[in-house]
């Protein structure tokens, strides 16, 4: 039986259920289409094609030592798919479960509809439990192999970011062996500053969430290990979001100065210029980024996401959104003192601010408090352009007001519950504060 299958987010060889099961029962034609429509998605970027380009290149190369390599096609799914299908007289696709945004969703389903309507089998595998799947061997099928279309054909724009992660299954597996052996010691989520979670954490993310290894991978992995229980737990919260994707609100990315690093709030402008720079933050940092923009800025949530999605290199849909939600309904923080604790000493904000040099590191964290700053750095860092004290006072209370206590027994009335973004002081990065 000549089965299909139709790679997406799961860009491996090994421990890929759908490609073992099809490659069990006969030859397979593996194909991975590259759909205009999704790229010209407002949550796509630059970083994000590139780093596909890269793993494309590491999944071909693993199918070809399999012995069947990558089938590239470009355009629409079902019109891909008909023509190859057309052509080879394949029976069945096998794949895996969507969890990609609301279009790679409606593409899915798509797809699904035409492979039924045309009598062919359609079996959805999701990553099972037990032992990891070794690479299946592949007989190979007579179809070139096709080529991705630049960024340009695809409407992308160029995107520069300087230290991203490379794609590709090795640089994965060589993250994680390294992890394994020695950056992971000490390895504590709850306890890291934005350094040490840049320097400890496993920064696994986008290659799960290209599928470029599997989660059951790195459970085996860190099985047996006292690090590897925190990265469990994560793990399994991970599953949890994918098993249970939300719908993205509609709207436009962030331009203004939330989404260009230009708040004047020091930790807040050096997350979003890391961020912007790499393409990876750590949890706590880019869970500060959208709960500023969410409540101190009154920014509108498809905004803050939208953007954050872009810069992410480790975009999963399902998760970002749900975090956007736990950042709206979640606590309401006070920046410059959640800065203090993610970088006491002030080495995070002098390698993304050089602006703040000559700032003492007493005021590093809010600088519009060191008398000499009106002078020093007009021109060079702007004001805040929220009040950050009023900014969450103000938060804090509308939540009061909107969440009486009573509805929720034995939790701060001050920081819990539905809530109201707090009013946003203007645009500008010079604003005055009335302190």
């Amino acid at each position: 039986m000549l089965s299909l299958v139709w790679f997406r987010r799961d860009l491996r060889v090994d421990d890929h259920p759908a490609l073992t099961r099809a490659a069990a029962e006969g030859p397979v034609l593996p194909v991975y289409v590259a759909e205009p429509d999704l790229w010209a998605g407002a949550d796509a970027s630059g970083r994000h094609f590139a780093f596909l380009e890269e793993s494309l290149r590491s999944l071909r190369e693993d199918l070809a030592r399999a012995g069947q390599p990558l089938i590239l096609r470009a355009g629409e799914a079902v019109e891909v798919l008909a023509r190859l299908q057309a052509k080879h007289r394949f029976t069945r696709i096998v794949t895996h479960p969507e969890t990609g945004n609301a279009l790679a969703r409606a593409r899915f389903a798509r797809v699904r509809d035409w492979a039924r309507g045309r009598g062919l089998d359609w079996l959805e595998l999701a990553e099972g439990q037990g032992a990891v799947l070794p690479a299946p061997v592949l007989p190979p099928v007579a179809e070139g192999t096709g080529a991705l279309p630049g960024m340009r054909a695809l409407g992308l724009a160029e995107d520069p970011c300087r230290f991203r992660q490379p794609g590709g299954r090795a640089a994965g597996l060589a993250l994680l062996q390294g992890w394994l052996e020695a950056r992971g010691e000490g390895y504590a989520p709850s306890q890291a500053t934005a350094l040490m979670a840049e320097r400890t954490g496993s920064r696994l993310s986008p290659y799960l969430a290209f599928g470029l290894v599997s989660a059951r991978e790195v459970r085996a992995a860190v099985a047996g290990s006292a690090r590897g229980r925190a990265l469990g737990l994560q793990l399994g919260r991970r599953a949890a979001a994918l098993a249970a994707v939300p719908d993205e609100p509609e709207g436009l990315a962030d331009r203004g100065p939330w989404a260009r690093g230009e708040t004047g709030l020091p930790y807040i402008d050096a997350a979003m210029r890391a961020l912007a720079a790499g393409g990876w933050l750590d949890g706590p940092s880019r869970g500060l980024l959208a709960a500023v923009g969410l409540h101190h800025l009154g920014l509108d949530p498809a905004a803050v996401g939208l953007h954050l999605a872009r810069l992410s290199t480790d975009h999963d849909p399902a998760i970002l959104w749900r975090e956007i939600a736990r950042a709206g309904e979640g606590r309401v923080p006070d920046p410059v003192a959640l800065g203090r604790r993610l970088d006491p000493e002030g080495a995070f904000l002098r390698r993304w601010l050089p602006e703040l040099q000559r700032v003492p590191a007493a005021h590093l964290h809010a600088p519009w408090l060191w008398p000499p700053a009106r002078r020093l750095l007009a021109g060079r860092y702007p004001e805040p352009v929220v009040d950050p004290a009023n900014a969450t006072r103000e938060a804090r209370l509308m939540r009061a007001r909107l969440a009486p206590p009573r509805s929720r027994p034995g939790l701060d009335p001050l920081i819990e519950g539905p809530q109201r973004p707090a009013r946003r002081r203007g645009d500008g990065t010079q604003m005055a504060l009335d302190l």
